[in-house]
């Protein structure tokens, strides 16, 4: 008989209508590996879970939120407490896989994120998930969601900007800047720090992205000759868009003064990055501080 009851009652998923994939303003694409897939030649149900985990990832990182180095800095970490899924439809091999992250609601110490998922148009997966936000050490104990967080958690369901840029000499970003170089190219690709830092930077025109906790993420110079140099993203923020950011902002600078031509010293390892902005490689590769590089060119049309 309590059984029976408690079947009238509906689930939280239930209750939900069925998602769109409009209603996600972020979406992790990811795709389907030989080992996540069982016997029936689906995934296994077990790996969406490990998905919506990839997505949330990716879903701060969106928000420019390096999350395994600024959430502990804020004093604490979330937890899950429930994951609820819901199936429709199996994802089998090779199938890209489009994870739908967004923020549900807020409690005192309690976040939800509804997640949904989909192959084209197919949707195999909605759910949710709640997180509690807890201290970093045991015993574990919840406590209250800091402000910056909710009001940065608001602002990316409301559409508004993730990323600040800044546009000034080295007197006013010198020091953001300064941090993130020395932290990317001196400490770890190891290009010796005297290499690193001359006599230019007082003369150039500097980038410097920041998330809305008020991080440095990103920075580049444009020297008076129209070369870009020094661009550098912190290493958990790659993918964010803060790369992307700064770089825009001085081809913008650099049409604002005149220049009808930008060129730049890439590493080879990132060309796609550069080629993706419009920039066309020339020359042969080089050797630059142990590094293999290329120089590129970007004619403004």
């Amino acid at each position: 008989m309590a059984a029976q009851g408690a079947a009238n009652f509906p689930t939280t998923l239930e209750m939900m209508s069925p998602p769109r994939r409009d209603a996600f303003r972020f979406m992790h694409r990811l795709q389907v590996r030989w080992a996540e897939v069982d016997m029936q030649q689906v995934v296994f149900n077990g790996h969406y879970l490990m998905y919506a985990d990839s997505a949330v990832g990716a879903f701060w990182k969106a928000l420019g939120v390096d999350y395994s180095r600024e959430l502990p800095a804020l004093g604490g970490d979330f937890y899950v407490k429930r994951a609820q899924l819901t199936w429709h439809a199996p994802a089998r091999l090779d199938d890209w896989v489009d994870v739908g992250v967004a923020v549900e609601g807020f409690g005192r110490s309690s976040l939800r994120l509804r997640t949904a998922m989909w192959v084209q148009d197919r949707l195999l997966v909605d759910g949710e998930l709640l997180q509690v936000y807890a201290t970093l050490q045991p015993p574990l104990r919840a406590q209250a969601l800091p402000g910056a967080l909710r009001e940065l958690l608001q602002a990316h369901a409301a559409g508004e900007a993730m990323l600040q840029l800044r546009v000034a000499g080295w007197d006013a970003l010198g020091a953001d800047a300064a941090a993130i170089r020395a932290e990317v190219f001196v400490e770890e690709q190891g290009v010796p720090a005297e290499l690193e830092w001359d006599a230019r930077d007082a003369g150039c025109v500097h980038a410097v992205a920041y998330n809305r906790l008020g991080r440095a993420l990103a920075c580049a110079r444009l020297l008076p000759d129209g070369h870009i140099g020094r661009v550098a993203v912190r290493r958990g923020l790659r993918g964010s868009g803060a790369g992307v950011a700064v770089m825009r902002a001085l081809l913008d600078e650099a049409r604002r003064v005149g220049h009808a031509v930008v060129e730049l010293s890439a590493q080879r390892a990132v060309l796609g990055f550069y080629r993706k902005l419009g920039f066309v490689a020339f020359g042969e590769p080089y050797l630059e501080a142990g590094i293999e590089h290329q120089d590129m060119r970007l004619v403004f049309g």
